[in-house]
């Protein structure tokens, strides 16, 4: 029997449907959020975790449709208002849609960046890209390409290996482990992830003392700040 008390759903989504939902704009940010204050090493660290199938936590989204004062994710134009906002997991989500959709994020300072992410297929590292991992050919400089439309992934992999060829003899198994290691990467679209969703009847306070409680880590912000902020939205 279902708990009527609860002030939630649980709720399934894959990294691929999260992020079109945020394409669409289903899925916003309430003024509520701070701007996007992940240091690149912070996104490097969260694909790791995905890439070896370790748990990144869950969500909070807040049932509200057509919420005033909400805002999407990036710099593109979105053709829906948001009827889910994110209460706790805007960095990470972020994170996310920046790097496989290829956007623009927004700073602190509101300056606009594109996160790049290099991987090293054989020893299946991740690292922010510099002047040596962008030389060394054993790098992929930038795992957006892995998932942009435009890219044929058999054709990115061959590549790979041809320049890579002319840096260092590489066996089959060296062939195939790169291969498997890139297929891997691309495949964390399909990376589980759990949302616990407050319900549109949940009040502004309310969702504040529910993001207050949970909210252990990274930059936080206490109840007081989040209900003035709330108020003044």
């Amino acid at each position: 029997m279902k708990d009527t008390n609860l002030l939630f759903n649980e709720v399934g989504y894959n990294v691929g449907l999260l992020l079109d939902q945020i394409g669409m704009g289903v899925i916003g940010l309430p003024e509520i959020q701070r701007p996007f204050v992940w240091k690149n090493a912070k996104t490097r660290d969260l694909f790791d975790s995905m890439y070896r199938g370790y748990p990144v936590g869950y969500l909070l989204l807040w049932q509200n449709a057509n919420a005033e004062g909400s805002k999407s994710i990036g710099v593109d134009g979105k053709q829906k208002h948001p009827s889910l906002l994110i209460v706790d997991g805007q960095q990470r989500l972020t994170s996310l849609y920046a790097v496989v959709k290829g956007k623009k994020v927004i700073r602190e300072d509101y300056s606009e960046e594109y996160i790049e992410i290099a991987f090293h297929p054989l020893e299946e590292k991740f690292e922010v890209p510099d002047a040596t991992t962008r030389k060394d050919k054993h790098w992929l400089p930038n795992i957006s390409r892995l998932w942009s439309p435009d890219t044929d992934l058999f054709e990115l992999v061959d590549a790979y290996l041809e320049a890579l060829n002319q840096t260092r003899e590489v066996t089959t198994e060296d062939t195939k482990k790169i291969r498997q290691s890139i297929q891997r990467l691309q495949g964390l679209v399909n990376y589980p992830f759990r949302a616990l969703e407050l319900l549109a009847t949940v009040n502004e306070e309310q969702v504040s003392q529910v993001f207050v409680r949970i909210n252990s880590k990274g930059q936080r912000l206490n109840e007081a700040d989040f209900i003035l902020t709330l108020m003044s939205v």
